[in-house]
């Protein structure tokens, strides 16, 4: 949930979207470690109902039949046992490594964060200095005017005392 808000929070819409897959691709995870673990579960409810059952439509036999269904019974909780820690494991793994993807990708947001601040600054440095180079502009055109008056000024007063 983290990691969406974050992404929706972006500026950015290809950060965004890079972002919101990522959260898809942890939620079928996610979805994906949960549905194997409900199927174990599932199973071992399957062979302890079914071991049941065989215990049940055996009937009454001798002592000795109890105890190799004891034992079976005992082997198959151990191999069941052994199975959930195997996926409790995955799950285990595919957490930390869900971990360690939100850590890069907010490493990756606190460094898209500071280059976007860093843009913001060399935008108004930009946008000052487009201010300037029109003003100098203008100012030359200003200047270019000025000087195009006064020669022409100067060529009148030169005609004048010539004609006089």
């Amino acid at each position: 949930k983290e990691l969406e808000q974050m992404a929706k929070e972006q500026d950015k819409e290809s950060e965004k979207q890079a972002l919101l897959r990522e959260v898809e691709n942890h939620k079928k995870q996610m979805l994906s470690n949960q549905a194997a673990w409900r199927k174990a579960n599932l199973a071992c409810k399957i062979a302890i109902d079914n071991s049941e059952k065989d215990q049940l439509l055996q009937g009454r036999d001798s002592l000795r039949q109890r105890k190799t269904t004891k034992e079976s019974l005992a082997e198959s909780a151990s191999n069941i046992t052994e199975s959930l820690m195997g996926i409790s494991r995955m799950m285990s793994q595919q957490v930390q490594q869900s971990e360690e993807t939100v850590q890069t990708l907010a490493n990756s947001s606190r460094t898209i964060l500071e280059a976007n601040e860093e843009f913001k600054s060399m935008s108004g440095t930009i946008q000052l200095g487009r201010k300037l180079i029109t003003k100098y502009n203008r100012r030359e055109l200003t200047d270019k005017l000025l000087i195009f008056l006064a020669l022409a000024l100067f060529l009148a007063t030169v005609l004048y005392i010539l004609k006089k």
